[in-house]
């Protein structure tokens, strides 16, 4: 099952996609946040969404275009949703990582490093601790952009480019356990030339916007997901690549991702919402392409529904005038 999030003259309503064609709200206010809150004490969230079915159809395109439709999961408070992620998760991942950290030797580089440990130690047996991941932080929930919205590029930015992941949504319950709410497709979307420059600079090169959605899904991930991810440029496909996720294309298991990241206290905040993506291997920098404003990035798969498509946002000058108090 898919759940899609829209905003309305009310506020805001999550609803279930029908063959990307319509839409069934549900009987929730606050959408899936909210949704997700009764999920915790009703068994679930295919068992919340089933006892607040209307039946009602709800023309999907049609949210489309009035610009109603937002991001699968939000929290009301974005400075109470901490959107992160790790790399070098994927096989092919480390190839295109490593051509942008070569080391001055023989030796392999960190990167390379990091992803040969994860192979050997990535995937642990049921309650046993893998290695530990690559993890970085994007922002709060203030960084999300909606399905079709622009992704922000700031005029310090020395690159916009798509990254294609699995992401993973979470809210923290009120005895600090984290939950998963579901899956979508996301575009993590960094400055790899930033990133390229040197590897120190990784973490300013992740301090961008995102994307994921437009559909959640809720219940098991398959293990292997098939999509595709295309740069568009005034309507025609100047790029598009094939991309493998799910954990039959990992290097790390599911569950180990999620014990690195929510063994940190701080993580585990009562009502937080995290989004995390999940590594990717297909990058289209990789391949020599530089966006240009306007250019919009496709990403679709299989299972997930809709496609995602942001279009690069226009240069935007950041000025900062610090206050002395």
């Amino acid at each position: 099952m898919r759940l899609v999030q829209y905003r309305e003259a009310g506020g805001v309503r999550a609803g279930i996609a029908h063959d990307s064609a319509t839409i069934e709200p549900l009987a929730i206010d606050g959408g899936t946040y909210a949704l997700a809150q009764a999920a915790m004490v009703e068994g679930g969230m295919g068992a919340a969404v089933e006892r607040r079915r209307t039946g009602i159809s709800v023309d999907y395109q049609a949210i489309i275009d009035a610009g109603q439709l937002l991001a699968p999961v939000m929290h009301p408070d974005p400075a109470h949703c901490l959107v992160s992620g790790t790399g070098l998760t994927h096989f092919g991942s480390a190839d295109t990582r490593d051509s942008m950290h070569q080391a001055i030797d023989e030796h392999a580089s960190d990167s390379m490093k990091m992803f040969q440990h994860g192979v050997r130690d990535g995937k642990p047996a049921p309650g046993a601790v893998g290695f530990q991941p690559e993890w970085f932080y994007k922002g709060n929930g203030s960084c999300i952009v909606a399905p079709g919205a622009p992704l922000g590029f700031p005029d310090f930015a020395r690159d916009g480019g798509e990254e294609p992941e699995l992401v993973g949504l979470y809210i923290v319950g009120k005895d600090g356990t984290p939950a998963r709410i579901g899956f979508a497709i996301g575009n993590e979307y960094s400055d790899h030339v930033t990133e390229r420059f040197n590897y120190l600079w990784l973490a300013h090169s992740k301090l961008r916007d995102c994307s994921f959605g437009p559909e959640l899904l809720i219940g098991e991930v398959p293990a292997d997901i098939r999509g595709v991810s295309s740069i568009l440029r005034d309507g025609a496909k100047i790029w598009g690549k094939p991309f493998a996720t799910g954990e039959a294309n990992m290097s790390h298991s599911i569950a180990n991702l999620e014990h690195h990241h929510f063994k940190y206290a701080g993580f585990r905040r009562p009502g937080d919402v995290h989004v995390h993506f999940m590594g990717t291997s297909v990058l289209s920098c990789a391949d020599g392409v530089a966006l240009d404003p306007g250019d919009v990035m496709r990403i679709s798969a299989e299972g997930f529904g809709r496609p995602l498509e942001n279009p690069l946002g226009a240069r935007k000058i950041v000025k900062v005038a610090l206050a002395v108090l």
